[in-house]
């Protein structure tokens, strides 16, 4: 399948296929901070804290220049749980923000190998709590209600989303409506018994290698029971009925395209409402992208459908047909 060569080439900067992430998960850290510019005069942010058992989790608020709904993407963050934080994706919800209209929270969640599953699940649902919990009040400062919270995540971002979500049903203290999930990581084999076609497809030479997420796995895992446990592996939960609305977006040439479907697929069988997006032509991680590629353009505007803005069209496009 062809992939565009401006694609190919910045997902590339973004990416280490030859990286040992086990040994040297602390490189890729550096990198991914140091790879991900941000023109912060396009919106305005301020940083937040949720406290937990003792310990702070960073919160960064991305408000647009330009808010056009009161709604809220609260957003947690890719890197197979062990890289990235909210420095490291200031452009992507600073983008999301100005691009949708809306609020971005960002969660900045404990890392593995130094804090695994479930420290980093466990700081997300915390910061959802505290979210719902503030939305619900009826003189929260915030300005939204628990209806106009959206979780969302990329990666190892969508699987804490999908968990949460989880979590929030079996816990019963919030209720999340809707749901964004971005390629995310769904199951426990990428090896040779994977009964998924894109693992064995793009199991290497496109930039996610099905090693790496093993190795992503490795590091967040903190015993092979873990690999069982549906919030670690939300594809294997048994019931999925009452989970939120959803948007699943999948890339074509990824070797999580096939788990992200499947869990569409299983969503849609429990009566829950799902839109699914496959984005063509593209690889794993095309959503930390600038917005001057199309791919990621595209994602905007499957929000807009998803949301119910009106369509949005490239200020290009928009200008050329007012002339």
């Amino acid at each position: 399948m062809a992939i565009h060569p401006l694609t190919a080439a910045a997902l590339r900067i973004l990416s280490y296929p030859d990286l040992n992430i086990r040994k040297h998960y602390r490189l890729e850290r550096t990198a991914k901070r140091l790879l991900h510019p941000a023109m912060k005069f396009l919106w305005h942010t301020w940083d937040h804290r949720v406290i937990r058992e003792g310990h702070e989790i960073p919160v960064r608020v991305f408000i647009p220049t330009e808010m056009r709904s009161r709604e809220i993407f609260l957003f947690f963050h890719g890197g197979g749980w062990v890289s990235g934080n909210m420095d490291s994706y200031t452009a992507v919800c600073g983008a999301l923000a100005r691009a949708m209209g809306r609020r971005v929270l960002s969660v900045d969640y404990r890392l593995a190998p130094e804090h695994r599953f479930p420290s980093g699940l466990e700081d997300c649902y915390a910061a959802a709590r505290d979210l719902f919990a503030q939305c619900a009040k009826s003189d929260s400062p915030i300005g939204a209600t628990p209806e106009e919270v959206i979780l969302m995540g990329d990666s190892a971002g969508g699987n804490l989303a999908a968990a949460v979500s989880l979590m929030a049903a079996e816990r019963g203290e919030f209720l999340p409506r809707r749901q964004v999930l971005i390629y995310p990581a769904l199951q426990n084999d990428f090896g040779h018994s994977s009964p998924f076609s894109s693992v064995h497809e793009y199991r290497r030479g496109y930039l996610l290698t099905a090693e790496r997420v093993a190795d992503y796995l490795s590091l967040y895992m903190q015993s092979e029971a873990d690999l069982k446990n549906p919030l670690f592996s939300p594809l294997l939960a048994p019931d999925l009925r009452g989970q939120p609305n959803t948007l699943m977006i999948t890339a074509a040439c990824d070797p999580l395209r096939d788990e992200g479907e499947a869990y569409a697929a299983r969503l849609a069988e429990a009566g829950v409402p799902v839109t699914l997006y496959r984005a063509p032509d593209v690889l794993h991680g095309f959503f930390s992208l600038p917005p001057v590629f199309s791919a990621v353009r595209d994602i905007y505007r499957q929000l807009a459908l998803f949301l119910g803005d009106p369509p949005i069209t490239d200020e290009k496009e928009s200008t050329q047909k007012h002339e």
